[in-house]
């Protein structure tokens, strides 16, 4: 995948964003909370300059949480957790009507999931959110190089916050699962 394909991201086809726009509005209009946050974010923007990269169940509620994070002023970027419950015309909906790059296929086959965790990752994000750990673990296995700009993130398995210099030395006790707490 190129970088100018980085940039757009990566969907079944962008003609069905029609109707991942008319999913994602009508799961907006159900979700009065996360509309609110919205609001507030546009006005303060906290999350200004911030690059995430999330790895998520991409559907129309995932999308609304992606789109708050947008508002707030954060750099998103997203890549599905889980190829079967991918959305693909909420995938495209974010990639054209959103500016959200997208990486996601439904059922897309192992070299596609693992090469939408790696665009993820070329964002250089500085928080993750995951679920799954999928993400994570390239980051703190494969792309060490990012780890130190990375000052937070968090997901089903694990969160961590201001990971110190002893991050990709093979023990990352930062990292907690919460199960074991």
């Amino acid at each position: 995948m190129a970088i100018a394909e980085l940039k757009k991201g990566d969907v079944k086809g962008i003609g069905l964003a029609d109707a991942g726009k008319r999913k994602i509005e009508w799961a907006g209009q159900q979700m009065p909370v996360l509309e609110s946050i919205r609001k507030r974010f546009v006005k303060e923007q906290p999350l200004k300059g911030l690059r995430v990269s999330a790895c998520l169940h991409v559907t129309s509620e995932t999308a609304n949480l992606m789109i708050a994070l947008r508002d707030g002023g954060a750099d998103a970027v997203l890549c599905a957790s889980n190829p079967l419950s991918t959305q693909d015309e909420v995938a495209a909906s974010l990639n054209r009507d959103y500016n959200i790059p997208t990486f996601a296929i439904k059922g897309e086959d192992n070299d596609t999931y693992y090469s939408h965790l790696s665009a993820a990752l070329e964002h250089k994000p500085q928080f993750t959110m995951d679920d799954g750990a999928d993400l994570v673990t390239m980051l703190l296995t494969k792309r060490t190089d990012l780890v130190p700009n990375v000052i937070a993130g968090n997901g089903r398995n694990h969160h961590w916050r201001n990971p110190p210099p002893s991050y990709g030395q093979g023990r990352h006790p930062e990292v907690s699962d919460h199960r074991r707490q």
